[in-house]
């Protein structure tokens, strides 16, 4: 492995995660095209049925180099592919292609980017993780059989954190907790930016489930949509022993809205990437089930309910981004 390779893929590492969870049920990807030592693109896989991340950066990486080639117009992954391998000319034959995933070798949604590669024929292509999904794997035999020099595992570690999600929602069921606090602790209240409250409404866009605790429901009474970004509602499991409600507050109001009224737990088992919002006592509650949390903090201090708790779990920070000027933290349940 190279010196430079951890650098490279440390590029692409980062640009998946400004896609994490988004990209459901695909995972999130990231590449990087580096050129005589100089950087070409750095681009993501951004929601499923886009262009994976190798076809984002391959399409960036040369118009960086043609800004004026009617591959500028070209949107869909069939037609990228298609031009490209008509008309890259020898342009990729001595690049290096940093992926934090190995390229997909199947024909799904999108045509497999191991077969795109293997046509431009770059000089090497550095994978950071091996692709666990059975039907899409083989991409770096395809590669190397085509005599492109493939390197694997630069950063695995990092990259799987990256997959981790991905793995789990594959392979059984997702759970994450969303919570926003200031910087004092304080977790109740209008916190959240205009900003992060459309990254929240872009994830609520994309779950199976969205959980929340019945006292939470009759308290702020809230909504629980996607309206920030004009998205498509998720359907709803309230935790509670009570079963009774109020029928006026507003999330009961959504058409074509799911809602569940349940104390069990197993329920979640029926759905594969689930959504927790709420407070300590419901984290308390599904501390064996969270996946991860994904904690907004917004640079504020504020009067109001805070951190301080009996709950003892430990967590590993695995990415930390910003949504505007609020900080976003990723961490990860050890264990």
């Amino acid at each position: 492995m190279k010196i430079d390779d951890n650098f490279f893929m440390k590029l692409a590492i980062d640009e998946a995660w400004k896609y994490q969870l988004m990209t459901y049920p695909n995972p999130a990807v990231g590449c990087v095209v580096v050129k005589d030592g100089e950087i070409l693109s750095i681009e993501a896989h951004k929601e499923v049925g886009m262009p994976h991340a190798e076809v984002n950066a391959l399409k960036a990486a040369y118009l960086k180099k043609h800004p004026n080639d009617i591959l500028k117009a070209k949107t869909s992954s069939h037609d990228i592919h298609d031009y490209l391998i008509k008309n890259h000319k020898g342009f990729f034959e001595d690049c290096t292609i940093y992926v934090t995933l190995e390229p997909c070798n199947h024909i799904g949604k999108t045509p497999a980017c191991a077969n795109l590669l293997k046509e431009i024929k770059p000089k090497r292509v550095v994978v950071a993780h091996e692709d666990i999904n059975k039907e899409a794997k083989g991409g770096i035999e395809t590669l190397k059989s085509s005599n492109i020099d493939v390197s694997l595992g630069c950063m695995k570690k990092e990259a799987y954190d990256l997959l981790y999600p991905f793995i789990k929602w594959t392979n059984g069921t997702f759970i994450f907790y969303k919570m926003a606090q200031t910087l004092n602790g304080c977790i109740d209240g209008s916190i959240s930016s205009n900003t992060a409250k459309a990254y929240v409404h872009t994830l609520r866009d994309k779950i199976d489930l969205m959980l929340i605790g019945g006292n939470t429901v009759r308290t702020d009474k809230p909504t629980l949509d996607a309206r920030y970004i004009a998205g498509q509602a998720p359907n709803i499991m309230i935790y509670t022993k009570n079963k009774v409600f109020d029928n006026n507050i507003p999330l009961f109001k959504i058409p074509n809205r799911d809602v569940i009224i349940s104390d069990d737990l197993f329920k979640l088992l029926d759905y594969k990437f689930i959504m927790v919002e709420g407070t300590y006592n419901l984290m308390d509650k599904l501390k064996e089930k969270i996946d991860y949390i994904v904690l907004l903090v917004s640079p504020k201090i504020r009067k109001g309910v805070n951190a301080l708790n009996d709950i003892d779990m430990d967590f590993e920070i695995v990415h930390e981004n910003y949504i505007g000027e609020e900080k976003i933290i990723y961490l990860k349940r050890k264990g």
